[in-house]
């Protein structure tokens, strides 16, 4: 049997697929997140820093190198396991610790990573979480953990995955500087799915935190859309007074479509991208299958109340600029139609002063043509009686001859040119 070839691609593509396993954690632990993003063009970024910073850390454990062109990496480094993932846009750190310090979300915690290494990072800190893994037993020390770390008014909590876990964030900055995330495991739960539940609320927050980078660029826009609507606007009503010259309104309108054009096409990768991580976000929130705990907000909850309208904002932002784009265009359409139509006026009016001349120079010729006629009988008269001048030996005299010479010339001249016309004709 002859052995079928492969895609080039197949092994890739299959590995892809199983190359960011979920990390594996047991409670009680501690998590600590980091995701580094460069300020601008970080698509576009210089991918061996990321790898460099990371070799950086690892070094000063002594672990080892991830393969040359890596996009991930998963090690001990010292007590802490760590898992380096490379996105588009970012670079995600995941260093879990067992057990966990006495002080919930002690600050000391985030010294798994330097304070000099993280001023030597090749962009700027995004996000970062503070998560504390403990098991759970009862409800009841749950509740009063939650009052004790916690702001009330933006708390959310739920049971997550059939009750396997109760987790729980305020999604505020803590005067340290990080996100605080809570997980309390039941008993029961293994630490692979420990592990799926940590990896997830990580990407909640780093996606979130992603997407909302669109409502900020939004903020900057809004001011100058506004504007060039109103400008778009006044074009048209100037449109509509016959007396407003095209020449004079073309490059207010060409300006304007342009400006349209680049706002658009600046921004359509972060729209493009916010848009992918809401999807994500949302996503990740509907794997947990929450449940309330106590009657209090949900994730989902949180996010419907304070995430989704930043997101639909950004979203009417994309759309209006679209419909200002739409609207230049229509305009330009217009304008145009009003130039060719004018256009044709005036063709219609060079046409007819053609036509008026045309007629002039028709009845000119005719005047000319009845002119020559004269003229040339004149000359052939003359000349006739030149030549019949002996004749008038015999009696007749130069008058008679002259008058009698006269009608038949006239008459041969003008039959003979229009014979010439017809014929020309």
């Amino acid at each position: 049997m002859t052995p079928l070839d492969d895609h080039p691609l197949r092994y890739a593509l299959t590995n892809e697929l199983h190359a960011r396993p979920f990390p594996v954690a047991a409670a009680p632990c501690t998590v600590v997140f980091l995701a580094i993003k460069k300020t601008d063009a970080a698509a576009a970024r210089d991918r061996n820093l990321d790898s460099m910073h990371l070799i950086n850390l690892l070094d000063r454990h002594g672990a080892q190198h991830p393969q040359p062109g890596a996009t991930h990496y998963a090690g001990q480094i010292g007590r802490h396991w760590l898992k380096w993932e490379q996105h588009t846009e970012f670079v995600a750190y995941t260093a879990i610790t067992q057990n966990v310090s006495d002080r919930a979300f002690d600050p000391a915690d985030f010294e798994v990573f330097p304070p000099d290494w993280l001023m030597a990072s090749p962009g700027r800190r995004i996000t970062s979480i503070m998560m504390r893994v403990v098991k759970r037993s009862k409800d009841a020390p749950v509740t009063q953990a939650l009052s004790d770390w916690f702001e009330p008014e933006s708390l959310a909590v739920a049971r997550v995955l059939d009750d396997s876990a109760i987790c729980a964030s305020d999604f505020r900055i803590d005067p340290a500087g990080h996100m605080r995330f809570a997980l309390f495991v039941s008993k029961e739960t293994g630490r692979r799915r420990t592990g799926r539940i940590i990896q997830r609320l990580c990407e909640i927050e780093t996606y979130k935190a992603m997407s909302m980078l669109g409502f900020a660029r939004v903020k900057d826009l809004m001011p100058r859309i506004g504007e060039l609507d109103k400008t778009l606007s006044d074009l048209m009503v100037e449109m509509t007074d016959d007396s407003a010259s095209p020449d004079d309104l073309l490059p207010q309108l060409l300006s304007t479509s342009t400006e349209l054009e680049t706002l658009s096409a600046r921004s359509s990768f972060r729209f493009g991208a916010t848009e992918a991580y809401e999807a994500i976000v949302n996503q990740r929130i509907a794997v947990l299958r929450e449940e309330r705990f106590e009657g209090r907000q949900s994730f989902a909850d949180f996010m419907m109340r304070r995430y989704d309208p930043a997101i639909r904002t950004v979203k009417s932002t994309e759309r209006r600029l679209q419909a200002l784009s739409d609207r230049a265009i229509r305009a330009g359409d217009l304008l145009r139609t009003r130039v060719d139509v004018e256009r044709s006026a005036q063709n219609q009016a060079l046409l007819e002063s053609m036509d008026r001349r045309a007629d002039l120079a028709l009845r000119l010729q005719h005047t000319v043509e009845g002119l020559s006629v004269v003229a040339i009988s004149y000359y052939a008269v003359s000349l006739a009686s030149y030549l019949l001048y002996p004749l008038t030996k015999a009696g007749i005299s130069k008058g008679m001859l002259t008058a009698g010479l006269t009608m038949p010339v006239l008459l041969g001249v003008w039959f003979a040119i229009r014979q010439i016309r017809k014929r020309l004709e």
